[in-house]
């Protein structure tokens, strides 16, 4: 397909998204985080911002036993397995930059046990983003596993690095702030 050089890129990827197959359309739609992974820049910081509205719908739960709040983690780091599967074969392209639902869906690890106040929460945003980037070991081997498991499995390592951060951050200075 022959694109003229001034036509946004952008664009282009969302036109991407409406050749998908009917039933690829909802699994795209979430892989992509409603469209945040196409944002040009940062893309993967733009895609984390759903984690934060589900832990707050999430609140009356997270305030329980923290029984619920692992099982509730884990699920959602088990849906997202299936969801970026489809998406980076829809894209072709492994770890497609557009696919987030690994971000979103794995930023609840990071806050396992903590208070989900406005502080505690940015504090956890970044440490998320950070881990995400850095890729500590051994994030960095296990995203060469194939589809969705090795797209998901190094932002479940980054939020657990972001978790062991995020509970010393809160029992060092959250005290106080509390």
């Amino acid at each position: 397909m022959n694109i003229p050089k001034m036509f946004p890129m952008h664009l282009i990827k969302s036109m991407e998204l409406a050749r998908a197959s009917l039933w690829r359309k909802p699994f795209i739609l979430l892989a992509t985080g409603f469209g945040l992974g196409l944002c040009p820049v940062a893309s993967g910081t733009a895609g984390t911002l759903p984690g934060v509205l589900i832990l707050l719908a999430l609140g009356p739960l997270w305030q329980g036993s923290i029984l619920w709040q692992v099982v509730a983690a884990a699920a959602l780091c088990l849906v997202a397995v299936p969801i970026c599967d489809v998406a980076e074969r829809h894209f072709g392209v492994k770890d497609d930059h557009r696919i987030v639902a690994d971000e979103y869906l794995t930023f609840p690890l990071g806050m396992i046990g903590l208070p989900l106040v406005p502080w505690m929460l940015a504090v956890a945003f970044l440490t998320n983003r950070v881990f995400d980037v850095l890729k500590p070991p051994p994030a960095w081997q296990l995203q060469a596993l194939h589809g969705g498991a090795g797209i998901v499995i190094d932002d479940v390592i980054a939020a657990l690095y972001s978790l062991a951060v995020n509970h010393l951050i809160f029992h060092l200075v959250g005290r106080l702030l509390l």
